[in-house]
């Protein structure tokens, strides 16, 4: 522990007497120490969030931007353009970057992101580093729903070991967590929760099926059906008992229940996490999804399925996104440390 003091990573408390033994001092990471950033692209906006090694927040930033028919070299730029605010506003030099985005990703590589097809096979981790000028392996790559879901798992386990996070905009994405750990798939394809078809044959899908369930429930296809142009007038409306909009909603809440039903007849999870706008419309969304959960899922009778709502709203995707750097350092704490210099004993062989 002396060396994480000594580079002031570490900090010790007050003293603490209990009577028994000597004295002690509890430890607690410096609040000027190392952060990581996490950044996000999504469909209708980019963000960033700063975090420290405990998990709590330094500095976030977001901006709404359409990024649907963006190409690229105009999306990762402009993220460049936050994170170097980021740092200019906390002063240090990150631990590394966490860039999440609403696709499937496969070393680095997007590989599937029908909503912003300007990301569709290129690896936006190396071209943001490229702009920062920094190494390419200072930025680390995943799927947006996978990176909220393990926001509510570390630095601290908000939702237990199995459930799944959705989060709602144009796209559903889900990240689901079993036994405190990811489930990915095989190629990284699970949690495509958007594309589980519930009406066929239904509406048409940019991913080239039809009546998947992101054209039913996702913000776009609730905007649509409500009448509304944006979430902040779908939520006035919501609140003056327009019923055009609270059809919308309830409807939109009936198709994530149907789909998320069956997801939990497959993976057996205690809990649903509802995160991005659906944390935004949570209480007009929940009584539709939990009828439909509560009809759906075999298990109900047994052990009813927990809807919650995301702690974290609207952040959980920069979070989960910087805490993808910060568990790496804090599980190998040794790379927090410069690289020790060898004795000429140790460079010959010695021991």
């Amino acid at each position: 522990m002396e060396p994480l003091l000594q580079q002031q990573i570490l900090a010790e408390g007050a003293v603490l007497n209990t009577g028994r033994g000597r004295p002690s001092r509890p430890l607690h990471f410096a609040a000027a120490g190392p952060v990581a950033i996490g950044g996000e692209i999504n469909v209708r906006h980019v963000a960033v969030t700063v975090q420290r090694l405990d998990g709590s927040t330094e500095f976030e930033q977001r901006i709404e931007v359409d990024n649907r028919h963006a190409a690229a070299a105009d999306i990762v730029p402009r993220l460049a353009g936050l994170i170097r605010n980021a740092i200019a506003a906390c002063g240090r030099n990150p631990l590394g970057i966490g860039l999440a985005v609403p696709g499937i990703v496969q070393d680095g590589t997007v590989v599937y992101t029908p909503n912003v097809p300007g990301l569709n096979g290129i690896r936006p981790g190396d071209r943001l580093a490229a702009d920062l000028e920094r190494p390419a392996t200072d930025v680390a790559v995943d799927n947006e729903a996978n990176l909220a879901a393990l926001a509510h798992v570390w630095p601290h386990r908000l939702s237990g070991d199995d459930f799944v996070y959705v989060s709602g905009d144009v796209g559903i994405g889900a990240g689901i967590v079993i036994g405190g750990a990811m489930f990915r798939g095989r190629s990284g394809f699970a949690g495509e929760l958007g594309h589980v078809t519930i009406a066929r044959p239904g509406r048409p899908c940019p991913c080239g099926s039809h009546g998947c369930v992101e054209q039913y429930a996702g913000l776009h296809a609730i905007l649509q059906t409500a009448g509304k142009r944006n979430l902040d007038a779908l939520l006035h409306a919501l609140d003056h008992g327009d019923t055009r909009a609270l059809t919308a909603v309830e409807n939109a809440g009936e198709a994530l229940g149907a789909a998320l039903a069956s997801l939990i007849n497959i993976c057996d999870v205690a809990t649903v996490v509802l995160g991005g706008s659906y944390a935004t419309l949570f209480d007009h969304l929940a009584p539709a999804v939990r009828t439909e959960l509560g009809t759906g899922v075999l298990a109900a009778a047994r052990r009813p399925t927990q809807l919650t709502l995301s702690a974290f709203g609207s952040t959980a995707v920069t979070r989960g996104a910087a805490a993808l750097i910060t568990r790496r350092y804090c599980l190998e704490p040794n790379l927090l440390l410069p690289p020790r210099e060898l004795t000429t004993g140790e460079l010959l062989g010695e021991s």
